[in-house]
């Protein structure tokens, strides 16, 4: 099987200085049509050698001299310009300003479509093609004409119902600040660098989450086990690192890229929600009962240190559990008096 051509190099062209060249080829267009008109009065008055004078003139003065316009490019800051000549690679415009190339030359940018090219390659109904129209609008390069922007742009995928590491269904979003690096690379090894990320991105991102759990309980035993919720820039810098193998072909940088939404998927979310309430009263409990068990101490130790009263294991048994109910209940306590003797 033959391997699939990957472009890999740039050429940066060294173009001519387009104002320059704009006021010579004007000049020359004005002198060749006032060379035509000389030729034409030459003819009129019998002069063959004024045949030769007229092809010249008239050739250039309306055929080559604005064929030469076309070579004419602007190219603004952090824009570059991808060129092919008949099919083949010719070189990239990277440097702003107003530069002559060869006229012949054609510009290219696979993100941006045209609603022929749409409607030709996809063949549906009106509604159809105009929803996958918004839909690529959306996605289209922000440079002007066929230039690719150079510029940090933004990739903010919809949220994805992804499962974690324990096999909770969460929902997830992320935003992915990009950038070209490589035209040539995203221009001819991807059909549509855009696209290409989108789809690397949605893929990254359920490969990571399922890496994780949602959360961890706060206990000694995960020890320093990574979670969605509690590590989320560590996640975001993993998703970033394995986003950038996968989308170095297109030539393209991912500079960051961030958690923007994390929750458990509705159908899980009351449950989820009801299990983390449950955990926090079981921990307020665990505390209570610790400072209830620690007050009580302190108590008999004072009683029985000052002498107060002296009491059995049975009553002292019983004092206990009366304080550990006042201390550990939910409701106030009502007391009952008894007036008689505690024997």
């Amino acid at each position: 099987m033959e391997e699939r051509l990957l472009y890999s190099q740039e050429k940066l062209l060294k173009a001519a200085n387009g104002f320059v060249f704009l006021i010579g080829n004007t000049l020359l267009i004005i002198a060749c049509i006032i060379g035509f008109i000389y030729s034409v009065a030459l003819l009129d008055k019998g002069y063959q050698p004024g045949v030769l004078l007229l092809i010249i003139c008239g050739l250039y003065a309306f055929i080559i001299g604005p064929i030469l316009y076309c070579g004419l490019k602007i190219i603004k800051p952090n824009e570059a310009l991808v060129l092919t000549l008949f099919g083949k690679y010719y070189g990239t415009l990277k440097k702003e300003g107003f530069f002559f190339v060869n006229p012949f030359v054609s510009a290219i940018n696979p993100t941006k479509r045209f609603a022929g090219e749409t409607a030709a390659s996809t063949g549906s109904s009106g509604k159809a093609l105009s929803l996958h129209l918004s839909s690529a609008n959306k996605k289209q390069d922000t440079a002007s004409g066929k230039r690719i922007s150079l510029k940090d742009l933004t990739l903010n995928n919809e949220k994805q119902k992804v499962n974690d590491k324990q096999g909770n269904p969460v929902e997830i979003g992320v935003v992915v600040i990009w950038r070209v690096v490589n035209t040539v690379k995203a221009v001819f090894n991807v059909d549509n660098y855009m696209d290409f990320l989108s789809i690397q991105a949605d893929s990254a991102l359920r490969n990571i989450v399922r890496l994780y759990p949602y959360d961890v309980p706060d206990d000694n035993d995960n020890d320093g086990e990574m979670s969605l919720r509690g590590s989320s820039l560590e996640v975001a810098l993993k998703l970033q690192n394995e986003l950038q193998e996968k989308v170095s072909v297109a030539g393209l940088e991912v500079v960051e890229a961030k958690i923007t939404h994390l929750a458990y998927a509705p159908e899980i979310a009351a449950a989820m929600l009801q299990r983390q309430q449950a955990g926090a009263i079981v921990d307020a409990r665990k505390l209570i009962v610790e400072g209830a068990v620690s007050m009580v101490q302190m108590a008999l130790n004072q009683l029985s240190e000052q002498n107060i009263v002296q009491l059995d294991d049975e009553r002292r048994a019983a004092m206990v559990s009366n304080l550990l109910v006042v201390l550990c209940g939910n409701k106030d306590a009502q007391p009952i008096v008894n007036s008689g003797s505690i024997y």
